[in-house]
């Protein structure tokens, strides 16, 4: 099979995987619509259970769990089958349209920005259903393919670059481990600055008084989002360290030097001070959690212009981006 050949079956791919997941993305939204809001359903999971128990039964301190999902309409169960099932159709879509990538071009497909691009939301989708395997995260799906499809939207149109050459410095193992890490940790920063916009939404829905009705009652709570968005967090920080450090190795070895204020590099560094802001904040007694949350999406935004600003308009040792 020709080089040529396996580009468009990549493309193919890319594109099939954006066309299932715009599909994914309403049927999740359907979902959300048919979704009886979560103190409904807490309601209800209250009158079963005493129902259950008798009227007059004792109270226990641990009362039997009931399944959410038991409650829900039978319509809101079957469009979050049928959203589930294009989510895994499209997330496989995209990892077909990696490999073949790699096959083209006979290397890591991590050497430009569209490659990056694919790969980042190759591990998206693949972190968030690694994560719904775990505990129920139906209700965050929406949230999740959005960005995702964005991403494959720009990345197909405005960042695709043909097959091409690697720069002599970028010809090494660190390629797969430095840039592969970082993919990682940015994905897993794409699903906490969904959860932390959901939380910071929730969180001022929550302190209005009376609270006006709206999409956000039908997930869960402010606490649970918040407790969400950190654990991701504490997950893609270190990741993103890692990524930090292994640069530094790299560049050693590629340059004759660990640091050269290069833009891309003293970028890094900004995002990883802002996150280490970020969970330092979390964890100080008396800071609002809503603060600490707001510090997060600045790393978030960090990232962005690390990638679609200093990528393109800045010149350095990291000018990689094809474009």
């Amino acid at each position: 099979m020709t080089d040529t050949t396996l580009a468009q079956l990549s493309n193919l791919a890319i594109y099939s995987a954006m066309a299932v997941l715009t599909l994914a993305m309403v049927v999740y939204a359907v979902y959300l619509a048919r979704l009886a809001p979560a103190r409904a359903r807490s309601e209800v999971s209250e009158r079963e259970l005493v129902a259950a128990g008798g009227a007059d039964a004792p109270s226990s301190p641990e009362p039997p769990a009931v399944d959410e999902a038991e409650v829900e309409s039978t319509g809101a169960r079957r469009a979050a089958g049928v959203a589930w099932t294009l989510t895994l159709l499209g997330t496989l879509m995209t990892v077909a349209g990696v490999v073949l990538r790699a096959l083209e071009v006979h290397r890591w497909p991590l050497g430009n920005m569209y490659e990056f691009a694919i790969v980042g939301c190759m591990l998206t989708l693949v972190a968030y259903a690694a994560w719904s395997s775990r505990r129920d995260l139906r209700w965050l799906g929406l949230f999740v393919v959005g960005p995702v499809l964005l991403t494959l939207g720009l990345a197909i149109t405005v960042w695709y670059t043909d097959a091409s050459e690697l720069m002599p410095s970028l010809r090494s193992i660190w390629l797969a481990i430095h840039v592969s890490v970082a993919t990682l940790s940015v994905a897993l920063f794409t699903i906490g600055f969904s959860l932390g916009i959901l939380y910071l939404v929730q969180a001022r829905l929550e302190a209005s008084d009376p609270r006006p009705p709206s999409f956000m009652d039908r997930l869960p709570d402010a606490r649970a989002l918040e407790r969400l968005t950190y654990a991701i967090h504490v997950v893609a920080f270190p990741l993103w360290s890692f990524t930090l450090i292994a640069g530094a190795i790299w560049a050693r070895q590629a340059w004759g030097a660990y640091w050269s204020w290069d833009p891309k590099e003293v970028w890094t560094f900004v995002i990883w001070t802002v996150y280490a802001a970020y969970l330092h904040a979390r964890a100080t007694t008396g800071l609002r959690r809503q603060s600490a949350a707001w510090i997060a999406l600045a790393g978030f935004g960090c990232i962005i212009i690390n990638y679609a600003v200093v990528n393109v308009f800045f010149v350095g040792q990291h000018s990689y981006s094809g474009l």
